[in-house]
């Protein structure tokens, strides 16, 4: 349900996000915060709530022209029609930025393979489009990394969005807002769906620590259930409850055009009602009335008006409103064109958006959302390596030795490919620029050094294929292809090479 207006929204004077900042000397144990810190936490989180749903009811299609009421002056009917801009806005961000993969790649003389492995086994890629959309509607995502286990003797490392309307991150109040500790909360009903209280978890650096309230979420002495707190260890080496924000602001990307939205549905649903209401005109009889056993359909209202002057003094109209639909539909056409140009979300309908264009006229179509692109990448790529820090610190206790500083973390945007033109461009680059950079070109997570490892091969087994086809033997024994594709004896290699 919507609660607060648009204008209040966009001048939102709060922290948008979950995080809250707080002096740690103020929280007693860090890694046990006292009940004052966390009330005090998620007492400050709950005022930010309100915003957070409005910006969930747009996505889903729950906005302010849903409820409008127009009074009878208006007319009889009140079409509501909703074209849902916020959530073509939102798909179309996370599809371009997360549709594909993001390449992961470790820095130079660094191995992140047993981190690698670890985002397959969780499947990371789904996890990426699902926090992607929280960050597109809310502005803010946040996750959790944590241990399960597979069975009775082995575990692995999970990870999960979290719900910011749920969350809290706790920072400390200097200009690096350091996390102190995590807060997880959601209500608990009994078996008759009444409320039984909250179970608030806490994540520390070390520990785990469950609470499980009465009533309501605040702690204290006299309102938690026998049993709590329950507190167990986890290995992360810190909190393990990573922010995301998307952009400085912490704006969802449809957020600065909800105004526009409003007035575009409006817009759209006053041309509806006008034409309902065209049908259920009034009629208007002039000089004379209507007997009850002529009276013309009950549907419409009759209106008695004084003789008209002149010949004609008796007539029958219909009171109707005028309106100039060329003129509507250029405002209903300039509305859009602003919601798109502000939210830097192109038009696909647009006839210009040609189906047959190059892949650079694409992009250049496309500059605003690269742009957007480049803002979403650095804030999402700054969340990505404290997870991989996390993850580190894991896997480094389980023997599994890797290093994730300095990790290399890129979008690689959704859109069409030409793949003739980037395949035309490789060869054209032979011998002008090394093959490692020309390969790096194709699209998706490719390796080019591995690349050309096979190219090298196909080389070798092509060679050997020719000439046992001239000499009926294999006198390619003996040869191999070096690292620059030529032909030559394994001993002069290995000579070269010692």
């Amino acid at each position: 349900m919507i609660k607060i207006d648009s204008i209040s929204l966009l001048n939102w004077g709060k922290d948008r996000s979950s995080d809250v900042a707080v002096d740690p000397e103020l929280l007693g144990d860090i890694n046990n915060p006292n009940f004052d810190a966390i009330n005090y936490a998620i007492n400050a989180q709950q005022q930010r709530i309100e915003r957070f749903d409005l910006l969930e009811d747009y996505y889903q299609g729950n906005q302010t022209i849903v409820q409008r009421q127009l009074s009878n002056t208006l007319g009889k009917a009140n079409q509501k029609v909703l074209a849902n801009h916020a959530k073509y806005i939102t798909d179309m961000n996370v599809g371009f930025t997360t549709g594909n993969p993001l390449s992961i790649a470790a820095a130079e003389g660094k191995n992140i393979k047993p981190i690698q492995e670890s985002f397959d086994e969780m499947d990371v890629d789904s996890h990426n489009t699902e926090l992607e959309k929280d960050l597109s509607v809310l502005g803010s995502a946040y996750e959790l990394l944590y241990i399960k286990k597979t069975d009775a003797e082995n575990t692995e490392m999970a990870i999960q969005k979290l719900d910011p309307r749920r969350t809290v991150l706790v920072t400390d109040d200097t200009v690096d807002h350091n996390p102190l500790f995590g807060i997880y909360y959601f209500p608990k009903l009994d078996l008759l769906g009444n409320p039984n209280g909250y179970l608030i978890t806490v994540y520390t650096q070390k520990s785990i620590i469950a609470y499980r309230t009465k009533i309501g979420y605040g702690l204290s002495d006299t309102n938690i259930v026998d049993g709590y707190p329950q507190t167990t260890p986890h290995f992360f080496g810190d909190v393990p409850v990573v922010s995301y924000q998307n952009n400085e602001e912490k704006q969802g990307d449809f957020e600065q055009a909800i105004s526009l939205i409003d007035a575009y549905n409006e817009l759209q649903s006053d041309r509806i009602t006008d034409k309902r209401n065209f049908v259920d005109a009034i009629l208007v009889l002039f000089g004379f009335t209507l007997d009850d056993e002529n009276s013309i359909d009950k549907a419409h209202s009759v209106i008695q008006a004084p003789p008209k002057t002149g010949d004609n003094a008796a007539d029958v109209e219909w009171l109707t409103k005028s309106f100039d639909e060329s003129q509507m539909q250029t405002l209903a056409d300039s509305i859009k064109n602003d919601i798109l140009q502000m939210t830097y979300v192109p038009n696909l309908l647009d006839q210009n958006f040609s189906s047959n264009a190059s892949g650079v006229a694409i992009k250049y179509k496309l500059f605003g959302l690269y742009q957007l692109l480049a803002t979403k990448e650095r804030y999402l790529a700054k969340g990505i390596r404290r997870r991989m820090q996390l993850m580190q610190n894991v896997l480094t206790l389980k023997g599994q030795q890797c290093d994730a500083n300095g990790a290399i973390i890129h979008i690689n945007p959704n859109i069409p490919v030409d793949m003739s033109s980037i395949i035309g461009d490789i060869k054209n680059a032979d011998g002008v620029i090394p093959q490692k950079v020309a390969l790096s070109w194709l699209p998706g997570q490719n390796d080019p050094d591995e690349m050309i490892k096979e190219l090298n091969q196909e080389k070798q087994e092509n060679i050997q294929q020719q000439q046992q086809a001239l000499d009926g033997d294999a006198p390619t024994e003996g040869k191999t292809v070096d690292d620059n594709g030529n032909v030559v004896d394994k001993q002069q290699k290995s000579d070269d090479q010692s």
